[in-house]
């Protein structure tokens, strides 16, 4: 598997592992022996950087992958988040909803030392604060980081989906190491919003979630595609039939190029972010291990700079319908 480096010279594989649908959020979840077998079958093909949080179950998603890590702790970088208002102590896995925010120092390194136990690890690689909490100074949540570093509790400081200027005032007081944020061909804010000039101007890599479009740019799904009751994606405005009729042009668009490259719409999704910028690291999510190894074949899909400048000429003539999520959560990004 290539490499590739973050911020602060964080080297990971090229490719990672996003682990929250491994048994949260998606409707299907995996049993814990069988999300461990899968995480391994990543290590063994190369895979290096595994990604958790503890809202992930809650709770349960950074157990999974801790117990499968274990055995390979010193060949891989484990990223988990905090910052929502969770208390291991009083909450139950499975509670419904989102609870609120709270990135207080003192919750953060509260919620460090769970996520310490449950990962089973004695330092996190690296920590996100997951949603920027406006009721707490971004100076605040760094230097509550900075302390934990100096504690050698935790090495990298990330941010989940801030504004520029927040990861700016949060940079000068601990150097941030990755930003991670929702990136794609049909989610390219960050082209705009100045995360990307951010993170050139700064040394901080992007680590690029949901870079399959939460599963619609595989070209696995159409609008009478049928999702379970507990599957998030029915509350995101993107999964109406209306408008995964209208996306499926930039669908089309993949998989045309797909098959001229001879290869899966899904891996032309991520060569394409791959070929962004050296610093951008995609983390897809799967359940299947024949999906697993269809993502990391993508560090060897070769897009030359005819293949990008065609798919911007096409992309750039598809409007995406609806936003990526509901207005409450759309309220947390950005800010």
């Amino acid at each position: 598997m290539k490499k590739r480096r973050l911020g602060q010279g964080l080297e990971v594989s090229a490719i990672g592992f996003g682990c929250m649908g491994l048994n949260f959020s998606y409707g299907h979840a995996l049993g814990e022996e069988e999300a461990i077998r899968l995480i391994r079958e990543a290590v063994d093909r190369g895979e290096t950087f595994f990604d958790t949080a503890e809202v992930y179950g809650p709770f349960t998603n950074e157990i999974i992958v801790g117990r499968a890590l274990a055995p390979v702790r010193d060949k891989v970088v484990i990223a988990t988040k905090f910052g929502f208002d969770l208390d291991p102590a009083k909450a139950a896995p499975g509670v419904p909803g989102l609870p609120g925010l709270n990135s207080r120092p003192d919750h953060i390194k509260r919620a460090v030392e769970y996520s310490l136990t449950r990962l089973g690890v004695e330092v996190i690689d690296l920590l996100y604060q997951h949603r920027v909490d406006p009721a707490v100074p971004i100076e605040e949540v760094a230097g509550a980081v900075k302390e934990l570093i100096a504690e050698g509790k935790v090495k990298h400081f990330g941010l989940s989906e801030p504004g520029a200027q927040t990861v700016r005032r949060a940079h000068a007081v601990q150097p941030v190491t990755a930003l991670q944020n929702e990136y794609s061909l049909w989610t390219r804010g960050p082209e705009t919003n100045g995360v990307l000039t951010a993170c050139q101007e700064l040394g901080i890599g992007l680590v690029a979630y949901s870079p399959l479009g939460k599963g619609f740019l595989t070209g696995a799904m159409d609008k009478d595609s049928q999702l379970a009751a507990n599957d998030f994606r029915r509350n995101l405005p993107r999964f109406t039939p209306q408008a995964m009729e209208a996306n499926q042009a930039l669908v089309d668009l993949l998989k045309n190029i797909a098959a001229q490259k001879k290869a899966a719409p899904a891996q032309i999704a991520l060569a394409w972010l791959l070929a962004q910028q050296p610093w951008i690291v995609p983390i897809p999510g799967t359940t299947k291990l024949h999906r697993l190894e269809e993502n990391l074949a993508a560090v060897n899909v070769e897009l030359t700079s005819q293949d990008l400048a065609g798919i911007e000429q096409a992309a750039a003539k598809i409007r995406v319908e609806g936003e990526r999520y509901p207005p409450n959560l759309m309220a947390t990004t950005g800010r």
